[in-house]
């Protein structure tokens, strides 16, 4: 690093005065002008920081009966394993990541993906103390998590920093446990902002970074130069399982609106519903609506009574700012709307054909139109093993799905089940079966409780109607 700054010194030097650029940067950011500032450290702020950002176990114990043959009987004997003929054994699958202490009453937020399917997690901290921790709240849309572990003594909690403020350049530092090691930091610059194309998360804009993130290094802390934390360090892109130089991290904007509903009491984050279908503006249509690039997003449908409809969204709108933060594509539209909240309302710019215009758009959750009455499909036929709810504006939002009208859709398969063997999938849609149209669970439910010699199951699957004929 120091190495680094000496060279970046000796260019200035030999460059002589850099030339003033038309959008000059902000005193905080400059090239060293001395020796004193070269040899610079990070030390103080790591100092700060460490004590902050823990390890985070996660354990999925499952408890079963063992039924003893004659051999297992011999092992115990000879091995030790008390106790009766039959006896519960115990399986676990485990995971590691990190976690970072974002309130001093004990709330951690971490990846939603180092503790999913796990029902025992423990925290240790930097000082190796370790706790039992209470999940909070999941959020997979978000890939985060909100933990509570009760710690005497008490913790230092990392205050949030403005990830909004990031530019590309700017110094960060990771912290977090990669490999299990213990804890480490490593230090990069922003090499990106906005990446919506990761694919880790239903909300994608993420912070791309330089600063070395392994397996491990999930869920720790992305911290700018104030020891502000600005991002939850979430995926690396790699083909090796290492650190290429290309990671990604959560924004701290969409971190603190998840921790505050945790705060809050919440174990669900609730988001506005827009109502309308978005997709990508193509350089066509940026021609055709006088745009010099693609950027946007195109209206190409809309739910009736949504808030689109009543703010006056029309089929062909362009929106190209969320309370003036612009957006390139559905992803980061996704992003800018969801941290809006669900009361009191935001404003669209909006391109209609070439005119630009303001529209006030009223912030509401998705309705729960009707009960979902969920059903878990327990007799044999296709759907063995599938998790169905009657589908509402709510439950289409959650899921990201299209679906529309009365319909029943699939929220969970179960691994190995005969719905996953025959390839059903979550979101699916359930139009019929064996012929008979499907508009509620309690029709689902007598459709597979009906024995029959062969089965024919109509789904709509992103907008494609697929029918498959199974035997009985």
């Amino acid at each position: 690093m120091r190495h680094c700054l000496r060279l970046l010194l000796l260019a200035a030097l030999a460059l002589g005065p850099v030339a003033a650029s038309a959008d000059p940067a902000p005193p905080t950011r400059a090239l060293p002008e001395s020796r004193g500032q070269v040899q610079l450290s990070f030390a103080p702020l790591v100092r700060r920081a460490a004590p902050s950002v823990v390890n985070v176990y996660g354990a999925h114990v499952e408890k079963r009966a063992a039924n003893r043959s004659a051999m297992d009987e011999f092992l115990r004997r000879f091995f030790g394993d008390a106790g009766p003929g039959s006896r519960p054994q115990e399986r676990a699958q485990r995971s590691l990541g990190s976690g970072v202490i974002v309130d001093e009453s004990g709330l951690i937020v971490t990846n939603n993906h180092v503790i999913e399917n796990m029902n025992e997690v423990r925290v240790a901290l930097n000082d190796r103390r370790e706790f039992e921790a209470q999940i909070v709240l999941r959020d997979p849309r978000t890939d985060l998590a909100v933990l509570r572990i009760k710690a005497p003594g008490g913790l230092v909690a990392m205050a949030f920093g403005d990830s909004e403020a990031l530019q590309v350049g700017d110094f960060v530092i990771a912290i977090g446990n990669p490999f299990g090691v213990g804890q480490t930091v490593t230090q990069g610059i922003i090499s990106a902002l906005a990446r919506t194309q990761v694919g880790s998360a239903d909300y994608q804009f993420f912070i791309q970074t330089d600063a070395a993130i392994n397996p491990g290094n999930s869920g720790g802390a992305l911290v700018d130069l104030n020891g502000g934390l600005v991002g939850i360090n979430t995926a690396i892109f790699s083909q090796s399982g290492g650190s290429h130089g290309i990671g990604f991290a959560i924004p701290a904007s969409m971190v603190r609106a998840v921790v505050e509903t945790a705060k809050g009491g919440g174990r669900v984050v609730r988001r506005p519903w827009l109502g309308a279908r978005l997709q990508n503006v193509t350089p066509d249509i940026a021609e055709s609506v006088g745009l010099d690039h693609p950027t946007g997003v195109l209206v190409a449908g809309m739910v009736a009574k949504s808030p689109a409809e009543e703010a006056g969204l029309k089929r062909g709108d362009v929106i190209l700012t969320v309370d003036g933060q612009p957006v390139d594509d559905p992803e980061a539209f996704g992003y800018r709307f969801a941290l809006k909240g669900v009361s009191g309302q935001t404003t669209f710019t909006v391109l209609r054909g070439s005119a630009r215009t303001s529209l006030p758009v009223r912030l509401a959750p998705a309705p729960e139109t009707r009960p979902r009455d969920l059903l878990k499909v327990k007799t044999r036929s296709p759907f063995l093993g599938a998790t169905a709810v009657n589908a509402s504006p709510a439950v289409a939002e959650e899921m990201q799905i299209e679906a529309s009208g009365e319909v029943v859709v699939i929220t969970e398969v179960d691994g190995g089940s005969i719905a996953n063997r025959v390839g059903l999938q979550k979101g699916d849609v359930i139009v019929a079966v064996n012929g008979v149209p499907v508009t509620t669970t309690r029709d689902l439910d007598r459709a597979t409780r009906a024995p029959a010699p062969s089965w024919e199951v109509t789904i709509n699957r992103n907008g494609q109607q697929l029918t498959s004929v199974f035997g009985g």
